[in-house]
């Protein structure tokens, strides 16, 4: 039975489409319904059912899924293991923007620690393009950032990264069923990152319908913004990822904004080509799309 093949089972299923798994794993689709072909030859079951690009685990499907998880675990764990010797087997030093550190790594780390009890871990924050610094510098052996391109480095989709338009509690905007970008630029924007991919993403939204963002006030602080909008200094485009809490929390709300463009930002792992595959990178590429899913 190939590893290969239960990996791309396990990424279909978190991620809920052969093509996603394509792209996280950097093949093409036909490749991806190569294995889970000959994942499901191998065990003699149909492990999906298929209807056109939708897919759904069948009954065998999620009893092989548990199994799955494990031997890939197992696999990721052992791998890593027996890479430590040849990189430093007691520190790893990971670049990251400040809010995949605040608010995805804390998720990830605990399950790290029960698999490496004696790697000392090394978080180093920063923008993309420091830590993209950082990186060729060989300061850190893998960073964890909004996309960057260099000709010496590699890149693996590590998950995407939603952006939503959140107001507080008893806004007006809540009350409609539909927001178009128009009434969006009449009110008091708070903007986090300026200067940012998803700064000049979001621009680039009112610049297309020759719209002016009525900016209150700009903030460097992903904490900062979303008090802010909580204490109704205005509405902000915030990663979906940072606020989570204050959604459960009924503290903040998804605008119901309409837009012809996918406000999304991939967040991608990287590390410097023509070298070894940093130890490690697998399983926190595994553990994230459990934690998303």
């Amino acid at each position: 039975m190939n590893v290969e093949n239960i990996e791309a089972f396990v990424y279909a299923v978190h991620l809920g489409s052969f093509v996603k798994t394509a792209e996280a794993l950097y093949l093409t689709q036909p490749s991806v319904t190569a294995r889970i072909h000959s994942l499901e030859s191998d065990l003699n079951v149909k492990l999906f059912h298929r209807s056109g690009k939708t897919i759904s685990l069948s009954e065998q499907g999620k009893l092989f899924l548990p199994y799955a998880e494990n031997i890939l675990h197992s696999y990721q764990e052992a791998k890593c293991k027996l890479q430590q010797p040849l990189a430093s087997p007691d520190d790893v030093k990971i670049g990251c923007a400040s809010s995949i550190s605040n608010y995805i790594l804390p998720e990830i780390l605990p399950a790290f620690k029960r698999a490496f009890p004696k790697v000392n871990i090394k978080i180093i924050t920063g923008h993309s393009n420091d830590i993209l610094e950082k990186l060729l510098q060989k300061k850190v052996d893998f960073g964890l950032v909004r996309t960057v391109t260099h000709g010496e480095i590699e890149s693996l989709l590590f998950c995407h990264d939603p952006i939503g338009l959140f107001a507080p509690l008893h806004h007006p905007l809540l009350q409609k069923s539909q927001v178009t970008i128009e009434e969006i630029s009449e009110l008091p924007l708070i903007f986090f990152d300026y200067g940012s991919v998803d700064w000049l993403m979001i621009y680039n939204l009112f610049a297309s319908k020759n719209l002016q963002p009525n900016i209150v006030l700009e903030v460097d602080s992903m904490e900062a913004a979303k008090n802010l909008v909580i204490n109704g200094m205005g509405i902000s485009f915030l990663p979906q990822h940072c606020v989570q809490s204050e959604l459960k929390a009924g503290k903040l709300f998804r605008v119901p904004l309409i837009s012809s463009t996918q406000l999304d930002v991939k967040i991608d792992i990287i590390y410097r080509k023509n070298e070894q595959r940093p130890t490690f990178i697998d399983f926190f590429m595994l553990n994230n799309i459990v934690r998303m899913s």
